[in-house]
């Protein structure tokens, strides 16, 4: 399944170091060329600072020879544009009335179609640049006139993508990013979704790490992508080495690096997700209020599309879930922190050193426990006014039941085993249901018994009713109304389940030892299920949750890119191909993606009415600050676009 990238927000960057030759500008211009021919995917190209003549030619500059073979060499470029349907931006002196600029040009459709020159010069021990440069600040034309055409000139220029006119690009050079006021921030708010940096960064002891940072930062600063193109080792080393480190930022990310110290052209290509920038933009009111009213000048220029069936950046299948373990363990640590801090407050602000919670010897029970252990133990009161209570019901496993009880006991709370099953046959009476029919009624009446044995126990001992429910159960809706929907305080609610498991296995590697470990990878390897369904004969689990609503690893996928990037259905469609890639088929993936929609949409009745819970990530569904949406909204739109895929999916 082949997608215009533009049609899905994506548009494909390269940035590049060429191999160079201090003055040689033939050479140069040939090595640019050579990058374009050999990286046909790849159709707009950011080259380095002064790449035409190297940055290190020193007094050389003087040399009227050399700018003006430069210039040639810029038209030149220019028409080869046209020719191979691609867009560069190069860095070239430039000469105007008496004076020489360091600037970056933009070529593409046979033309030069602006020159932005260099706002900041260096004037240190490394480097003159004053000695042979003027600042843009020295200029008073806004235009070039070469061979009778006027050029626009100057640092107030946009370029704008004919296909896509949310791909706006600002440029800057070099020095003007290590400024306390980059240029870079003034074309942001000015609407520049892409920032380019044509550099000469020499390589010093921990300049990597800096300069990486340093893109990183201003990316994320700027809610914008960051390209920096730097000159490598075939510059002059009579002084310095320079290594050819080029990188594309993403919103502080880094999507794509170049090897360093390499003699041969290096290139580094990503695709910049531009409709990820724009929507983040629509969230962040501090972004708005720091627009300042200054004129800018749009040039429009033929961005040539690509086809493909994969974006060239990372789709992890588990955005909530980092997949380096280093990392994933220390976000396991602050997540555990946050929830036992949220709910220590909330212990200190009721004034009660009494807990109530449910426990079931699942993941989402099993992790409200921990936390409920560890935030007794940050307040050093007794682990004993835990009361923990399991509620063996008609779908009860021997599994679970033994897990659950037995980590109550070896953690130290006060645990109460309260079977629900008389109290439900005297409601299923009261109400006249047969119990033989296993309907939602049949299974959400003991839903609503549990909880009720909660609240009222918690209103007996004058404790915290903690609730157990995850973000992922919210998003689906997959939760009884007034049942293990309710609690006086929810510590899962911003904790997704793929994350769940991953929580709990971390405890039992770095918070928990012996038997309470050993139980804890033992609920980490148990089925997700309600278990309200009898068991099957052999007394194993028969009512699988995935089984019915689909795999919680997909749903949290959705729920990431749906909530937090507000992409399309169709957009999330695509990535999702490229993430699962043969774990599940198009027609499985588009299934439980109209599942979610559907879903999500319907229950959000719930979502309306949530306990209090701690935020632990980006994203979170609490109708008190970060989703507000009506419960009555209709899916139309979305499904529609969902079966517009239909057919291509078919016809694939």
């Amino acid at each position: 399944m082949e997608i215009r990238m533009a049609s899905q927000g994506f548009v494909r960057f390269g940035v590049c170091t060429p191999a160079t030759r201090v003055a040689d500008v033939v050479y140069n211009c040939d090595q640019i060329r050579k990058v374009v021919v050999e990286s046909p995917d790849c159709r707009f190209f950011l080259f380095p600072e002064l790449c035409l003549t190297a940055y290190t030619c020193g007094d050389l500059f003087f040399q009227p020879l050399l700018v003006e073979q430069a210039r040639k060499a810029l038209v030149e470029l220019a028409e080869f544009t046209a020719e191979h349907r691609v867009t560069m931006v190069v860095g070239t002196p430039v000469a105007h009335r008496g004076r020489l600029f360091n600037c970056a040009a933009f070529l593409s459709g046979g033309h030069i179609l602006g020159v932005v020159p260099k706002r900041f010069l260096p004037n240190t021990q490394e480097f003159y640049e004053e000695r042979w440069f003027s600042s843009a600040a020295d200029l008073n034309d806004s235009e070039l006139l070469w061979d009778e055409k006027r050029i626009p000139f100057g640092t107030d220029l946009l370029f704008r993508a004919e296909i896509f006119p949310d791909c706006l690009i600002g440029i800057e050079i070099c020095e003007d990013a290590w400024t306390a006021n980059p240029p870079s921030g003034q074309l942001a708010v000015a609407g520049a979704t892409v920032l380019l940096n044509l550099s000469a960064s020499p390589e010093l002891l921990g300049k990597m790490e800096y300069r990486r940072a340093l893109v990183q930062a201003q990316s994320a600063r700027c809610l914008a992508a960051y390209l920096f193109a730097s000159s490598g080792p075939g510059e002059s080393s009579t002084d310095l080495v320079f290594s050819g480190h080029s990188l594309i930022a993403e919103n502080g990310g880094i999507l794509a690096e170049t090897k360093r110290f390499r003699f041969d052209s290096q290139l580094a290509v990503a695709d910049i997700d531009i409709e990820r920038l724009v929507n983040e933009r629509f969230k962040n009111n501090s972004y708005g209020f720091s627009r300042q009213e200054a004129l800018f000048r749009i040039i429009d220029f033929p961005l040539t599309d690509v086809t493909t069936e994969r974006v060239l950046r990372t789709v992890t299948g588990t955005p909530f879930v980092p997949s380096a373990e280093d990392e994933r363990a220390h976000r396991c640590h602050e997540i555990f922190e946050i929830q036992t801090t949220g709910l220590a407050k909330r212990l200190l602000h009721t004034g009660v050193k009494r807990a109530v919670i449910g426990v079931s010897g699942g993941l989402d029970s099993t992790l409200a426990l921990l936390v409920a252990v560890k935030a007794f133990d940050k307040l050093g009161y007794d682990r004993a006014g835990i009361e923990t209570i399991t509620m063996p019901g008609f779908g009860t496993t021997q599994r679970t039941r033994g897990n659950a009880e037995q980590l109550a006991e070896l953690l130290g709370t006060r645990l109460r085993v309260i079977s629900i099953d008389a109290a439900v046959r005297q409601h299923f009476a009261d109400i006249g249901h047969d119990e033989s029919v296993h309907d939602i009624t049949y299974e959400n009446s003991q839903a609503r018994e549990r909880t009720q044995i909660l609240m009222n126990v918690a209103n007996q001992v004058g404790g915290l009713l903690i609730g157990t429910g995850d973000l992922s159960e919210l998003a689906l809706g997959w939760c009884t109304y007034n049942g293990d929907h309710m609690s006086m305080y929810a510590v899962n609610t911003g904790v997704p389940k793929t994350l769940v498991r991953y929580l709990v296995a971390w405890c039992a590697d770095a918070e928990f030892s012996g038997d309470i470990s050993a139980i804890l990878q033992d609920v980490c390897d148990t089925p997700v299920s309600p278990e309200l369904l009898p068991p099957h004969e052999n007394g194993e689990i028969k009512q699988r949750t995935e089984d019915k609503i689909g795999p919680y690893l997909l749903h949290d996928f959705y729920l990431y890119n749906v909530v937090r990037l507000q992409y399309r259905p169709s957009k999330i469609f695509f990535l999702a191909r490229q993430a699962f890639g043969e774990e599940f088929s198009d027609q499985q993936l588009l299934r439980s993606l109209e599942t979610f929609y559907r879903r999500f949409f319907s229950q959000q009745f719930k979502r309306s009415c949530l306990p209090d819970g701690p935020k632990v990530g980006s994203v979170v569904l609490s109708p008190r600050g970060d989703w507000r949406m009506p419960s009555d909204a209709s899916a139309a739109l979305w499904l529609e676009d969902l079966k517009q895929l239909e057919g291509v999916v078919g016809e694939g």
